[in-house]
């Protein structure tokens, strides 16, 4: 186990303070962590705990180096407990924090992008950056957070102009994906690390993505996560959508098992159906993105795109549910209403 080391994240973390969150004098910073429940030290192997607890460290950090370096403004440690999900609402208490913030920075384990607490946030003013399963080495001059973000801005900008015309997507890989789906009426948005446009912008951190939500019941085809495309998956992994659910899902070893657990596609009942809801499609736009097993990393590498299931309300679609997951697809070729865009994993977006 390696701690995170003040020195090593400092520069970074100035950088993302002043460029990213633009953090003035005045405003309250809130620095949100989640630590391992009761339950999580009988539950847990070592490895998950071991890294839950250095990102806590690094958030701890992270609070320290604001504190010290933006004496005019009031930054908050606030650890709470893990809610053991993505997409799973916090404790009052921590929705209530966020709230009440002009910056929020959730470096946690367990995303909170897809949740009340977070929407909340946004809903009252505060800039959020949602940093689930973010590393220390991202930090580092050739890392994610280490980009032009004006060009990734720009980047996104083309893809989510090209989104917000389209109608019907088409997705291919050489690992054997092949989805269909309509994205009429759903925008495009960006992803592009600036959040202090107007009150209550939120994304991730490394940023660099667009987005768009696809139609409800449109979804056709099969979809596949290649092994070491996700975090421990070993053996290839696909899921089945008809009428923008999936329907079946084969492979994917241990991993497989943890989805077919929460997916339940034997259910008809609303909260395993709403987690089997194809809920987004994304693009990754960031050129320092390179590791694929960090899904928080993958989906924002130049060339690749992703596919959501779960939760899409807060994306602006129509389906709540209390899980959201995405699945990276390299080299792909992506098709909108007929019309390359990528072609295994190179744009053709610019002349």
């Amino acid at each position: 186990m390696s701690w995170p080391q003040k020195e090593a994240i400092t520069q970074g973390v100035l950088e993302m303070l002043r460029v990213n969150m633009e953090l003035k004098p005045g405003e309250t910073l809130l620095v949100a962590t989640d630590v391992p429940r009761t339950q999580d030290w009988q539950t847990e192997g070592q490895a998950k705990l071991e890294e839950m607890l250095e990102r806590a460290v690094l958030a701890r950090l992270v609070a320290d180096v604001a504190a010290e370096r933006f004496p005019n403004c009031t930054t908050i440690f606030w650890p709470f407990s893990a809610t053991g999900g993505h997409g799973v609402d916090p404790d009052g208490a921590t929705a209530a924090r966020m709230r009440e913030a002009h910056v929020v920075l959730a470096i946690t384990t367990y995303s909170l992008s897809h949740t009340n607490a977070r929407e909340g946030a946004t809903r009252t003013g505060a800039c959020v950056a949602s940093m689930p399963g973010f590393e220390a080495r991202m930090f580092e001059a050739d890392g994610p957070m280490a980009v032009d973000h004006r060009q990734i801005a720009a980047d996104c900008r083309a893809f989510a102009d090209l989104l917000t015309a389209a109608t019907e997507v088409v997705i291919r890989t050489a690992y054997g994906t092949a989805l269909r789906f309509s994205l009429e009426g759903r925008p495009g948005h960006v992803n592009d690390g600036l959040y202090r446009a107007y009150p209550g912008v939120w994304g991730n951190l490394p940023a660099g993505e667009t987005f768009a939500v696809p139609l409800e019941g449109t979804g056709e085809g099969q979809l596949v996560a290649p092994a070491g495309w996700y975090p421990n998956l070993s053996e290839d992994m696909t899921f089945r959508f008809e009428k923008g659910e999936i329907v079946e899902l084969l492979g994917g070893g241990a991993i497989g098992d943890e989805f077919r657990r929460m997916l339940n596609l034997g259910s008809h009942e609303p909260i395993y159906r709403a987690r089997r809801n194809l809920a987004e499609l994304g693009i990754g736009t960031n050129p320092n993105a390179r590791k694929p097993d960090n899904v928080l990393e993958a989906e924002k590498i130049k060339g690749t795109v992703h596919l959501g299931i779960g939760d899409n309300i807060h994306m602006g679609g129509l389906v709540a549910a209390d899980f959201h997951e995405d699945i990276v697809q390299p080299q792909p070729d992506l098709f909108l209403d007929g019309k390359a865009v990528i072609v295994g994993g190179e744009w053709r977006i610019y002349p």
